[in-house]
Formats: C-alpha cells, sequence, structure tokens
C-alpha cells in the first residue's frame, strides 16, 4: 500500500476497515514530504476527520513527529486549524465549498501538495453540470492544484458500477471512464423497461443496467491506478479480526462525565441526576460515554450526544450492504439506532425476526447479549458484529460473539471472516471495560486502577 501510494501521483486504494489504510497513507506522505514539504489535506467524514487520523499517529513510534490540525467547529475555529503549522489537515466533506472560497479569489496559495479522500464513495455523485455542491466545489481544484489525489474506501461500488465515475473523475479527469457521466452510461449501461415491483407490469420507466462486458472492461482500465486489498491474503480467517473505534465525546458530553465522575451528580436537561453509590456512578458514567443517561426511576432517558452512532454508520459504510449485528447494553440506544438507521430492526421473541435476519432482509439487526445467548444461530444473515454499549459481563459478551463467529461461520459452509467492532469512548469507562475483557481481572480491580490514574 506504501509502495502503491508513493509510486502513483494519482491512484485509489481499495482495502476494508482493518487493514491499514490510513497508516499506510501517514507513512507514504511522511516519505513524501522530504521531498516536498507541503501539507496533505484529508477529507472524511465528521468523525473520522476528528479523530481517527489524529490518532492514528500516537499508536505509531515513526509517525508522532507529524502534526495533524482538524479543521472542524465554527467558521472562526476552522479559519484558525487552517492557520496552524501541520502536516496533515483533515476536514469533514460538508466543509469543502468553504474550504476552497478560503482560497478562490482571495489571492491565498493553495497549500496542500496531496489530497486524500478517505470514504471516497462520497464523491460517487459527482457529474460536470449536475451533482453534489461539495463535489462540484473540490472538482474546481482537482486537476489545477493538487499535484496527488488518493481515494480510499474499503467499498468503491457498494450500488454497482455506476458508483465508480464520480470517484475515479477526481483521479484522472474522465481519461479511463469517460469525460463525462454520460458517455459512460452509453458504453457500459443498457437501458431496460423497469416493472412495477412484485409484479410483470411495466412501470413506464428504464433503468440502466451494466452491460455483460462491462466489470471486466472497467476494471481492466482502472487496473494501474487501483489497487485492491483481499483481507484473505494477509490474516487468518479462523480468528476473528477485531477492530477498536475510538471516538471523541463532544465538550458537554466530556463535562457532564466528568462531574459525574468526580461528584457522583450531574444536571442534564433540568434533571438533576444523583449516583447514590459507586455501582450507580459506573453505570451513569457508562450511559453517558454511550451518548443517553437515564435522568430518574422511571426510565426517563435523555441523549448527551451521537458520537457512537456516527462510529456505527462509518461501520455500516463499509459493510456495503451486508448485515451487521448490534450487540448494546442499554435500552435508549436502541431506540436511537432504531431512528438513526432506518430499516433497522430489534431482536425480539418473534422467530420470524431471527428468519428475516438469517435470510439477509435486516440491513442491520440491534440485539441485547442477554436475549442472544446460548444456542441463538444468527450466522446465515452475517459475519459483522458491532459492540455500541460496554459492559462488564464476560459470559453475555462472549456468547453474543459466538452466535455468529468463526466456529459457526464454519459449521455453516461459509468461508468468510467475522469481523468484531468495538466503538469505545476516549478516556471512559468504556476503555476499562475493554481493558477487563483483555486481562479477565476483576472489576473491582480495574475500577480501583481508573479511579487511581484520575487521582479521584
Amino acid at each position: 500500500m506504501i509502495d502503491h501510494i508513493t509510486d502513483l501521483e494519482r491512484g485509489a486504494l481499495w482495502a476494508g476497515m482493518g487493514t491499514g489504510k490510513t497508516v499506510a497513507v501517514l507513512t507514504a506522505l511522511d516519505g513524501l514530504q522530504l521531498a516536498d514539504p507541503r501539507p496533505a489535506l484529508v477529507i472524511a467524514p465528521l468523525r473520522v476527520a476528528a479523530s481517527t487520523w489524529p490518532d492514528e499517529v500516537a499508536k505509531w513510534d515513526h509517525l508522532r513527529h507529524m502534526r495533524i490540525s482538524p479543521i472542524l467547529g465554527t467558521p472562526e475555529e476552522r479559519g484558525r486549524a487552517l492557520r496552524a503549522d501541520a502536516s496533515v489537515f483533515t476536514i469533514n466533506y460538508d466543509n469543502i465549498p468553504w474550504l476552497i472560497d478560503q482560497f478562490d479569489g482571495t489571492g491565498r496559495r493553495w497549500p496542500f501538495q496531496m489530497v486524500i479522500a478517505d470514504e471516497s464513495t462520497r464523491l460517487k455523485g459527482f457529474r460536470l453540470r449536475q451533482g453534489t455542491k461539495r463535489a462540484k466545489a473540490l472538482a474546481r481544484v482537482a486537476h489545477s492544484r493538487v499535484q496527488r489525489w488518493v481515494n480510499l474506501t474499503g467499498t468503491p461500488s457498494p450500488n454497482g458500477l455506476k458508483d465508480l465515475w464520480g470517484q475515479t473523475w477526481f483521479l484522472d479527469a474522465g481519461e479511463r471512464l469517460g469525460r463525462t457521466y454520460t458517455a459512460f452510461e452509453n458504453r457500459w449501461f443498457t437501458s431496460v423497461p423497469r416493472n412495477i415491483k412484485g409484479t410483470n407490469r411495466a412501470s413506464g420507466f428504464v433503468e440502466k443496467v451494466p452491460t455483460d462486458f462491462a466489470q471486466d472492461d472497467i476494471q481492466s482500465r482502472l487496473t494501474d491506478i487501483c489497487q485492491s486489498i483481499n483481507i484473505r491474503d494477509y490474516w487468518d480467517i479462523d480468528e476473528p479480526i477485531t477492530n477498536t473505534i475510538k471516538v471523541r465525546l463532544p465538550s458537554r458530553a466530556r463535562a457532564l462525565y466528568a462531574r459525574m465522575e468526580r461528584e457522583m451528580f450531574m444536571e442534564l436537561e433540568g434533571f438533576e441526576v444523583e449516583a447514590v453509590h459507586a455501582a450507580a456512578k459506573t453505570m451513569k458514567c457508562l450511559q453517558v460515554a454511550s451518548g443517553a443517561a437515564y435522568v430518574d426511576d422511571t426510565g426517563q432517558w435523555r441523549e448527551v450526544h451521537d458520537a457512537k452512532l456516527q462510529a456505527l454508520e462509518s461501520i455500516v459504510e463499509e459493510a456495503a450492504g451486508m448485515p451487521v449485528l448490534v450487540a448494546y447494553h442499554w435500552k435508549p440506544t436502541a431506540i436511537r439506532g432504531l431512528k438513526a438507521f432506518p430499516g433497522s430492526r430489534m431482536l425480539d421473541r418473534d422467530p420470524q425476526t431471527i428468519k428475516d435476519w438469517n435470510a439477509g432482509r435486516i440491513p442491520l439487526l440491534w440485539a441485547h447479549p442477554a436475549s442472544a445467548g446460548h444456542g441463538l444461530s444468527l450466522q446465515d444473515g452475517g459475519n459483522i458484529i458491532a459492540h455500541i454499549d460496554q459492559w462488564w459481563d464476560l459470559e453475555l459478551h462472549d456468547q453474543i460473539n459466538e452466535r455468529l463467529g468463526p466456529t459457526r461461520q464454519k459449521q455453516s459452509g461459509y468461508d468468510r471472516p467475522v469481523y468484531q467492532h468495538y466503538i469505545v469512548a476516549e478516556d471512559t469507562l468504556d476503555e476499562s471495560v475493554m481493558l477487563r475483557r483483555d486481562s479477565k481481572r476483576s472489576v473491582q480491580d480495574i475500577l480501583m486502577q481508573a479511579m487511581k490514574r484520575r487521582g479521584l
């Protein structure tokens, strides 16, 4: 991956979550900046721009000298971040028009030698005359001011081959797949009548479908600039592939968390929430870390943040249509999740729910580990599980993982890796729960260590 990024001025890296795309890009950039010290610009979803890239440099000794400046927040905060002395600047896709305006017509020189489009499928809607506002703004500088360009994604065509043209245009201005989207469609797609769903009657509309030769032809044209990483070539798929996704609490949530941890009390939307003993404080802290907290004894709750739901959205995007099982502990998490992800379902006592999941009819299934324990078979429905809430019970944790784990995959004849994602709020008790699982030390020992570290 490092060689691919270094050798090509403009190219794409197609590799799934956990394959090391981020560290590969940063390592390649570190070498390139020896010859050209200008910074790079990373465009990414908000959570990824805010946390993933800055966190990555702290993980590796050879990258710790690099400084990451996230261009986020209010216009004033973005302006200050843009003026920072940094190796890499990160920004979310929605703020691209603002960024371009800082240089267009202002006399300021474009400062970035490289643009990295993380989750480059966000650019799939680009068209020369139409398309999204952010992609059109980015197109103004893509080939006139940017020397190097890297597209990063694990799912280059989640909705089929039509997703490739917009992303690839930013690499070659249409050289390989056609100068316009219309030319692309005319060459590799054909029009067929669209039937009314569930009938054989024509709806009066047509849809574009790929020709028989489209897949091979398009693939051959992209081979020289696109590198695809197959996880099976580098991982032993008999063991699950685990991935910890850390999120940062927004400032309001961080303040609530700190007060509850310090004083066993917090005020949330007019409610005075008090923890009467250490165990209650632990629960409240974990609730705040997850995004919502109970405010009284009747079950009322209030939302605190949605950072974990944003992280789950990234997992769903990477899954590219594959179903995702979500393990939750707090009921408000599932309620908020059902609203945030239309079409998702709750694992309940209705046998039809499990049948629908195993038939692939549920894109995202919310399951409490206590209701998805011994004997339940969910492996036919998918091979991806995301733990959005963290809790101490090792047995329940292991049991829900095993519902679609490697052993069950093999028993059912599936030769595919199992992905286990853990969404963890940084510098909270979530990390202590993860340590408990990894070390199998007692809950009390872990909590004592965490409190001592914070001086509590």
